[in-house]
This record gives C-alpha cells, structure tokens and sequence, in this order.
C-alpha cells in the first residue's frame, strides 16, 4: 500500500457520520453543516444537506456525512 492510500484511508476514517432524528431537523427533511454542536462549528460556511430523498447526505465542504435515524420519520412525508 502507498503512502498517499494510507493518508486517503485515514482521512476517511476521521470524517464524522451523525445520525439525526425528525427532531433535528429543519423544514421539511433538510440538517445544516457545521452544526452549533460541531467543535469547529464556524469552520466552513452553512449549507443545507437534503436528507428527504434517501436519508442520508454529505457535507461538500468537510465530508461529514448525515443519515436519518433507522425508523425516523420526516413529517409530510409518506
């Protein structure tokens, strides 16, 4: 293994999955990153990820990935 896969493999490692609830999320299926729970919180400008479609989505500017609770439920959805 090259040393450019092990630092690509590491970095993927350290990129954060959070698992949201309906609770947590704002208007209809949409989470926002970073996060005021975020260490870094100011770290990139804000950006709505869109978890309606598929329940899950990821931040273009650090990678952090977002997935809806197994079971949850996004209100006006069926």
């Amino acid at each position: 293994m090259s040393t450019s896969s092990v630092s690509a493999d590491r970095a993927a490692a350290s990129i954060a999955s959070i698992e949201v609830t309906a609770a947590d999320l704002q208007g209809p299926g949409v989470v926002f990153c970073p996060n005021p729970k975020m260490t870094q919180w100011s770290s990139h400008p804000k950006v709505f990820i869109d978890l309606s479609h598929h329940g899950e989505g990821r931040c273009p500017y650090c990678g952090t990935g977002y997935h809806l609770k197994a079971g949850e439920k996004i209100a006006g959805h069926h």
